[in-house]
């Protein structure tokens, strides 16, 4: 649930304001080609760049919320 969160906002903030990293440079690593090309009025390369950093950033709250919770449940156990 928190990958979904994270990922649905991080999605719209990289759709507003657009160069938000590290999207751009996985655009940029995997040789693609930018493109005029329109999705539902938002520009292809856009869109794609906005779903890789909602993927990066979702991955990453999501592993710090199970480290969290780890650590919680360890030091319930131990009291």
């Amino acid at each position: 649930m928190v990958f979904l969160i994270v990922f649905a906002i991080m999605l719209l903030v990289s759709l507003a304001v657009q160069g938000i990293p590290p999207g751009e440079t996985i655009y940029d690593l995997l040789g693609a080609e930018e493109t005029d090309s329109e999705v539902l009025g938002i520009g292809a390369t856009t869109l794609v760049e906005a779903v890789f950093n909602g993927v990066v950033y979702g991955v990453i709250a999501w592993l710090i919320y199970s480290v969290y919770v780890a650590m919680t449940k360890k030091k319930k156990a131990e009291a």
